[in-house]
């Protein structure tokens, strides 16, 4: 049995009015529970209150007993991934195998922030102009929420820069953790909460744009957005047309294309696309085979993860066809049970089709040529939507050249771009703003503060020496006293 209580001050603790929600399993429509728990305000502030009065001390832990902390925490979800996995899956339909791989992900990225317990620095600056000596210094913000739409690993993965130097608040030593789970109006109080400092949310554009809302109405709270993506794979001529084609198949229905960065769109330059198109059919009949049963270990391809999500992935092919978009695989449900939708192969789409430009989420790949570098760049751009990128070609010269003109925060080259634990992710124009991971995940929690020391005044050469902390002393070095 799994827990399905709040968590608040270490308790686990029922919603204070009674709310529950009912958690259906996506692949065969069974109910998993009919009490998970919905938040109340009251329990909302609750929690807010235990994470700020557990700040204080967990603020003055050194930074190696923090470091101990976050090692737990990886531990046990490595300990338990196998578990872990099995809940992610009825709950959201993710296949077995790939939840497992996030979980242990997952862990590896708290792992490498308890490393940088300690570890981030200020800086200082010399009384070169204005005899002041400055020194720069990082303080934690203070209580910060991370939320998201469902029970997912990647809010274990997002928790881990916020509890290096702050307390936390999930919409998942005692108190420093919460945990709340609930509906968007929980999400809102959360939002629009006075006494938090710090909100990433990640979801929907529209979702969003009412956090962001929310959180400057509310007292100009910092917000870390991770939205939507409708990311390109720009594939040219001279490209191993199998190897971009099996990656473009893999990454559009890894977790069946409910993830925000695969690219849901390629491009093929118009000399290749009957090759490309021939591949990528063949490599979705491949991927077919292995859709079913999300808890078998085989199974490579799962349901949608909501009714309401599929509902709204068939609303958009119906639309594809109306517009005379050419399905040569799937285009339909698959199935009368559960959220399975058929791995869809979308061709002729003008760029201003729904299907290329919005956000699905969900296993549609649209395919689309060009003629022109120039054009494969204005092609790619054509979104509002600047996440992530994907290039395949031979000519790393040219592969530099457009990644440097994609509008995205991270571009892949012969490869599906992925995250890593030191480099930032995120997105531009509408996918988002903020990042994570590397150092610029954990100084997105932190406050700068710049200190002026006023200094006497000093002549040039002091001033140099006292930039640098040395003052040369009257003795030799190893000279007796």
């Amino acid at each position: 049995m799994f827990e399905q209580n709040l968590s608040i001050n270490g308790k686990f603790v029922p919603s204070s009015r009674g709310q529950t929600l009912t958690v259906v399993n996506p692949y065969d429509d069974s109910i998993i529970t009919e009490q998970f728990q919905v938040a109340s305000d009251e329990d909302v502030d609750a929690a807010v209150s235990a994470a700020k009065s557990a700040f204080p001390g967990w603020d003055a832990t050194p930074a190696a007993e923090k470091a101990v902390v976050m090692t737990k925490f990886a531990d046990f979800f490595e300990a338990n991934s196998d578990e872990l996995a099995q809940l992610e899956t009825v709950a959201m339909g993710q296949p077995v195998s790939f939840a497992k791989r996030m979980i242990v992900a997952a862990a590896c990225v708290w792992k490498y922030y308890a490393g940088y317990a300690g570890k981030v620095g200020g800086d200082t600056f010399p009384p070169v102009e204005d005899q002041t000596y400055k020194i720069v210094q990082y303080e934690p913000l203070g209580l910060r929420p991370w939320l998201q739409g469902t029970p997912s690993s990647s809010s274990q993965a997002k928790s881990h820069r916020c509890l290096w130097t702050n307390t936390v608040v999930f919409s998942a030593g005692r108190a420093v953790v919460n945990i709340i789970t609930g509906d968007g109006r929980v999400g809102a109080l959360l939002a629009s909460h006075m006494e938090i400092a710090k909100i990433s949310f990640t979801g929907s554009e529209g979702a969003g744009r009412q956090v962001q809302i929310a959180a400057a109405r509310s007292n100009l709270k910092r917000v870390t957005l991770e939205l939507g993506g409708k990311s390109p794979a720009v594939i040219f001529t001279d490209a191993d047309i199998q190897e971009a084609a099996i990656q473009c198949c893999d990454g559009i229905l890894r977790n069946f294309g409910q993830i925000c960065f695969p690219a849901s769109r390629v491009l093929v330059q118009e000399d290749i696309a009957p090759q490309v198109i021939s591949a990528l059919k063949a490599a979705f009949e491949e991927a077919v085979k292995k859709m079913g049963d999300p808890s078998a270990p085989a199974t490579g391809i799962g349901p949608v993860a909501g009714k309401d999500q599929m509902n709204k992935v068939l609303g958009f092919l119906e639309q594809g066809k109306a517009d005379g978009v050419e399905f040569i695989a799937g285009g339909g449900r698959a199935g009368d049970k559960g959220n399975f939708v058929r791995p869809t192969l979308a061709l002729d789409l003008t760029l201003t089709s729904k299907l290329y430009r919005e956000e699905l989420f969900g296993p549609v790949l649209a395919v689309s040529t060009f003629e022109t570098e120039a054009e494969a760049i204005k092609f790619a751009n054509f979104t509002p939507y600047g996440l992530g990128a994907a290039i395949y070609t031979r000519d790393i010269a040219r592969a530099l050249r457009v990644a440097g003109q994609i509008e995205a925060g991270t571009v892949g080259i012969n490869g599906a771009f992925a995250t890593s634990y030191n480099t930032p992710f995120g997105g531009w124009k509408q996918s988002g703003y903020g990042r994570e991971l590397g150092l610029e995940g954990i100084k997105a929690y932190l406050h700068s503060k710049t200190i002026h020391v006023k200094v006497p005044s000093l002549g040039k050469d002091q001033v140099l020496r006292t930039g640098i902390n040395l003052r040369r002393s009257s003795r030799q070095p190893f000279e007796d006293s």
